[in-house]
């Protein structure tokens, strides 16, 4: 019998918001999204260590994108969820 990894709601929430985003969901659309939907505002050190951790529940992934001269040379993280991930805020949502 396969374990399904519980989400908690916050975990829901990022989820949620990068399946809305789609092929733009990185860590400021992310935290924008959460805001615009739910009002709150997520702390970045929330986000991230929430996003770090559905990657290692393997529940999402993650790629960088190019680098570009606004950010300073460095690359944006863009996250994605996989079949697991869809699977897992499903049943969330229909429990």
């Amino acid at each position: 019998m396969v374990v399904s990894p519980s989400l908690g709601e916050f975990e829901q929430v990022v989820l949620l918001a990068i399946l809305r985003l789609g092929e733009n969901a990185y860590g400021v659309t992310i935290g924008a999204e959460i805001t615009a939907c739910t009002g709150r505002e997520p702390a970045p050190g929330a986000l991230y260590t929430t996003l770090e951790r559905l990657e290692d529940k393997g529940l999402v992934s993650s790629r960088l994108g190019d680098p570009t001269p606004q950010r300073g040379g460095r690359a944006k993280r863009y996250f994605s969820l996989n079949s697991k991930g869809v699977a897992a805020i499903t049943r969330a949502q229909q429990s």
